[in-house]
């Protein structure tokens, strides 16, 4: 008896009751988004709670991390004579992976914790059980604006990152590396193909996914006062990382099968 009670038996149902319970908060989202009342006002209010007040977080991290990876690059292949390719394989990298891994993370960071927090209280002050009480639906009212609203923010926010980090990686390019800002440009523009950018762009609608759907899991199922709205903040911010690096290898080969056929 005692060997089924284990730390890793604990932690196995615990991953089987987060798997169950996204997979039936998903499936409720998807039944009831296109049914009765749709909450316009909330939506909009989400947009600039999740995408607007996000924006000068992405901008600073877009930038910096491209600024870091020019010098990084330049560095690196200046000793075999490669400086020039610095534009090519940061364009590269940053619109197929560090513009939406980077992006996602940060959004997770903020607006994840924020889901999770908010809702959470939510149900500590019965808002919630209010909310039921008045014959709305809680999925219609707090979860669909927050994931449709993840849906629509994160792949704008990931389009500014990738030019915003590519234009760090411009500046340095030429403040520091002494390469001319119009080949720098050029070579950027001739050498970044539309598969690349697509690349990038599917995943961000996968990442929103892992961000807002276990946000809002964790946040409604706050059982046991405010104490638990904190523990349920960070298991969102973790949650939704680690799916976020993990499903980026999978996407990652999923478009890459894609594009080979």
């Amino acid at each position: 008896m005692n060997s089924i009670n284990t730390p890793l038996t604990a932690f196995m149902l615990e991953i089987l009751r987060f798997v169950g319970g996204v997979g039936l908060l998903s499936a409720d989202v998807f039944k009831q988004i296109f049914k009765g009342r749709f909450y316009w006002k909330l939506l909009v209010e989400q947009i600039y709670q999740i995408g607007i007040r996000s924006m000068p977080l992405i901008i600073v991290t877009a930038v910096s991390i491209g600024m870091v990876m020019s010098l990084q690059f330049g560095l690196g292949l200046e000793k075999f004579g490669g400086k020039l390719y610095v534009p090519k394989l940061l364009a590269v990298t940053i619109l197929r992976e560090i513009g939406p891994v980077f992006t996602s993370l940060m959004l997770a960071a903020r607006v994840g914790a924020g889901i999770a927090s908010e809702i959470g209280s939510m149900v500590v002050t019965q808002q919630i059980d209010a909310i039921r009480a008045l014959g709305t639906s809680p999925i219609k009212k707090i979860v669909i604006p927050r994931v449709l609203a993840c849906l629509i923010v994160l792949p704008i926010l990931v389009s500014i990152a990738n030019i915003v980090g590519n234009a760090g990686g411009l500046l340095v390019g030429a403040t520091e590396l002494n390469l001319d800002p119009n080949f720098y440009l050029l070579k950027v523009i001739t050498t970044s193909s539309m598969q690349d950018y697509l690349s990038g762009f599917g995943k961000t609608f996968f990442f929103a996914l892992f961000i807002a759907i276990p946000s809002c899991y964790f946040g409604l199922n706050v059982k046991e006062g405010t104490k638990e709205v904190g523990i349920a903040t960070t298991k969102a911010v973790v949650v939704s990382s680690i799916l976020i690096l993990v499903g980026d290898f999978f996407l990652s080969k999923l478009f890459w099968i894609v594009e080979k056929l």
